[in-house]
């Protein structure tokens, strides 16, 4: 037996291994040593920082394919894309085990500490495999480790019956689109006796094929994806589950696990469906149109997300329906089926982590404070809490996309991609919604600066707190003005394409 494939597969997960490392680690030392239960996060991010490093050295090394069925059937494919979405994932983990560390919900449970970062780790584990996935065996697998961590973790506040309801309501949403997801990979399995992206990819073109049912299979498999990503018609558990769940959690799901599902989404787009670039532009197979697909399902993603935004009183689910509104522009920038849209996606996701997790931190450090996430209870915070309420002002104004935070620029390169393709009529509602949306970010502002406090008592700061708010507000405004290498990474990123195949 030739074992050198398997080793070869080995050399490429050195980030996975690390993670699958410290998961064991962190779950050990907290059954050997109970009492040392605050080392927990130090070990979380030494687990983080290494995984980063090994993710780092891998970068710029050329494509590379792992764990070999055969000799064309690879189960990963190690690139310059899949590494950017996982430096994205384990950035934002870094700052979710900070964020564990200074929130009061989760420090009031500190005897279950142990288990809550062994189920993160989980869940970076899963969304890492998500990424670099090229097999539905795998990529499945993968999928259900991210949600049996992430049910579990939304649950996390057993007292609090919102977060039970919310772990209850996961289950059952993410039992559903999976098993949807599960049944189209089996037909597609029967369809083309392979459930490896490339060979599906090289059936597809040499035999017959249903267009109806094939586009019934891929409808089936999106339902797992768009849940991944929290699309409309799938969003549903996205406001009670972002609202019931840890705020640390809620935060970690509405950036990577996004993340992880979008790069999903993007990898089966262009390893089985697409033939090849033309001047840019994804020769995408006949079989499903992606293009008006995706264009429909961001449009409606859109206008749902904003407009139900709009009457939300509770901040954390006013930012759960933001998400959604969020997953809408991404999904308009994949829907030009362009390198530069796809491009502009992995800008966007780069200042949409660093802008939603400090409006999630201000939202954790504010509730530790007045212990309510009600609209009207932040009445005249910004002349209590003046430094968090700043930051907050800079992070809701760049979600919206106004100049100059790093959200403008993230738009701009998203419209950009859209009015490059000619889609106008899509360019049109982007801006639309963003309109829409200013509405309600502004409406938080106006509570925290414009309505004057019944106390107004100074609220101390901690320097730490402070500090790690201020490290994510400055690189949103540094970015509105110096965006270059940003986009220089991203574009050397989007030269997955064409190689792959």
């Amino acid at each position: 037996m030739d074992t050198s494939y398997f080793f070869n597969g080995l050399y490429l997960i050195k980030p996975e291994l690390v993670i699958s490392l410290f998961l064991v680690l962190v779950l050990l030392s907290d059954l050997i040593f109970p009492a040392a239960k605050k080392a927990l996060p130090v070990i979380a991010c030494i687990g983080i920082l290494i995984a980063i490093g090994f993710v780092t050295q891998q970068f710029f090394s050329p494509v590379t394919k792992g764990f070999m069925v055969g000799k064309s059937r690879p189960m990963i494919a190690t690139d310059s894309f899949g590494n950017y979405f996982k430096l994205l994932v384990l950035g934002a983990s870094f700052f979710i085990v900070l964020f564990s560390t200074v929130s009061d919900e989760i420090q009031n449970s500190l005897d279950r500490i142990g288990e809550y970062y062994t189920l993160m780790f989980g869940m970076i584990l899963g969304m890492m495999f998500m990424i670099s996935a090229t097999d539905f065996l795998l990529l499945y697998l993968s999928v259900e480790l991210v949600s049996l961590s992430s049910y579990v973790l939304a649950g996390y506040l057993k007292q609090d019956k919102k977060s039970t309801e919310a772990s209850l309501k996961y289950v059952i949403y993410g039992a559903v689109s999976s098993g949807v997801m599960l049944f189209g990979i089996s037909i597609l399995f029967g369809m083309t006796g392979t459930t490896n992206f490339y060979e599906i990819s090289l059936m597809l073109r040499s035999i017959e094929v249903s267009r109806a049912l094939l586009t019934f299979v891929t409808l089936m498999i999106f339902v797992g994806i768009g849940y991944k990503i929290s699309s409309v018609p799938f969003h549903f558990w996205t406001p009670d589950v972002y609202e019931g769940a840890p705020t640390s959690i809620t935060a970690f799901l509405s950036v990577a696990s996004k993340a992880a599902g979008f790069a999903m989404l993007i990898r089966i787009i262009i390893t089985i469906y697409t033939l090849g670039t033309a001047s840019g532009f994804w020769l995408v197979m006949p079989f499903f149109d992606w293009k008006n697909f995706l264009v429909f399902i961001a449009i409606i993603t859109m206008f749902v997300g904003n407009l139900t935004a709009i009457w939300q009183d509770n901040v954390k689910r006013m930012l759960a329906y933001s998400s959604i509104a969020h997953a809408g522009y991404l999904l308009a920038a994949l829907a030009v089926m362009t390198n530069d849209g796809m491009g502009a996606v992995m800008v966007y996701f780069s200042i949409y982590i660093m802008m939603n997790l400090g409006a999630f931190l201000v939202v954790i450090l504010i509730s530790n404070k007045i212990h309510s996430e009600n609209i009207n209870d932040y009445n005249g915070i910004g002349y209590r809490m003046p430094l968090y309420s700043v930051c907050m002002g800079i992070f809701l104004i760049s979600l919206t996309g106004l100049p100059p935070t790093a959200g403008f620029i993230g738009k701009l390169y998203i419209f950009m991609a859209i009015l490059s393709a000619k889609m106008y009529v899509l360019a049109i509602v982007g801006v639309l919604n963003s309109v829409i949306s200013l509405y309600y970010y502004v409406r938080v502002l106006k509570h925290m600066f414009l309505v004057k406090p019944e106390d107004k008592t100074m609220i101390p700061n901690k320097l730490s707190q402070a500090v790690l708010v201020v490290i994510l507000a400055i690189p949103v405004l540094l970015f509105g003005i110096y965006f270059s290498p940003l986009s220089e990474l991203a574009k050397y990123s989007t030269t997955l394409f064409g190689v792959l195949k």
